[in-house]
This record gives structure tokens, C-alpha cells and sequence, in this order.
């Protein structure tokens, strides 16, 4: 007659006792572990992928529903990798990219929200924006970035 062994290992009740969806969490967070993840560079080619992809159905363009799929391999691609040094290089480098735009368009959209209160002045040596409350009779600007004077209309 054969018996069957079960031994107790420590650790492993706690396991058995969560629901499948903590299970699979849990699997899914050890698999993970030493892998690269989500970083902005994914995020942003995930989402130009689902626009590809719609544009692609609108459209009926194969083509376009390919490099959407290419797209989407290469962000799953970069989070599987191990190789983090060279993913985190690679995030750095188009962030660097992103950034100045990121920065126009929230600047653009404080000028555009403010737009009853303030009137914006661009600087004619270093080009950035001055704020002048509306109202503000003409006169001499001082720009904080370049210290240029010039004068501005009322």
C-alpha cells in the first residue's frame, strides 16, 4: 500500500486560501518581477496604437492596422524586457522629446483659460510670454527671462 506524502510547506496556506483573481495577481506580480513595466513610452505607444487601429477600421487600410499591431508587440516587448537599463534609456530619450511640447500645450492652454483676464505679450528677444492684466495702459515690459525692455500696446 502506497501513501501519499503531503508535506506542509510554510507560506503556501496563504496562497491557497485567496480567491483565483488574488491568485492570478499574485502570479502575474512574481512574473513581473526583474521585468522592465509601464513607463510613458508605452502608454503613449498603446494609445497611438488604438488610434491607428480605429483609423485603420474607418479607413479600411491594411497597412495601417499593421504598423498598429507592430506598435503594440513593441510596448509588450519593452515590458516583458529584463534588459531595464537600456528600456529606462530608451524613456528618458523620448521624454526628453515630449517634454518641450507637453509644455507649449499647457502653457497654450493657461493663456487660453486666462484669456479674459490677461492679455500675453510675446517677448521680441527670447520669444517667451509676458502676462499683462487686461485694462493695462501702454508702456515699458521688462521680460523676467532676458530682463529686454520693450514697449507694449494698450
Amino acid at each position: 500500500m502506497q501513501y501519499l506524502l503531503l508535506l506542509k510547506v510554510p507560506g503556501t496556506e496563504e496562497v491557497n486560501s485567496m480567491s483565483f483573481l488574488t491568485k492570478l495577481k499574485y502570479r502575474f506580480q512574481r512574473f513581473m518581477i526583474g521585468r522592465y513595466g509601464a513607463d510613458k513610452l508605452n502608454l503613449v505607444l498603446v494609445y497611438a496604437s488604438l488610434v491607428l487601429m480605429l483609423l485603420s477600421s474607418f479607413l479600411r487600410l491594411p497597412g495601417l492596422s499593421l504598423v498598429s499591431e507592430a506598435m503594440l508587440i513593441y510596448a509588450l516587448f519593452r515590458m516583458l524586457s529584463k534588459n531595464t537599463y537600456k528600456r529606462s534609456r530608451e524613456n528618458a530619450r523620448f521624454q526628453a522629446w515630449l517634454s518641450p511640447i507637453e509644455t507649449r500645450i499647457r502653457q497654450a492652454y493657461a493663456r487660453f483659460k486666462n484669456r479674459r483676464i490677461y492679455r500675453y505679450v510675446k517677448c521680441p528677444s527670447c520669444k517667451s510670454y509676458l502676462k499683462v492684466p487686461r485694462g493695462a495702459k501702454e508702456g515699458t515690459m521688462t521680460c523676467g527671462k532676458c530682463r529686454h525692455q520693450f514697449k507694449t500696446h494698450g
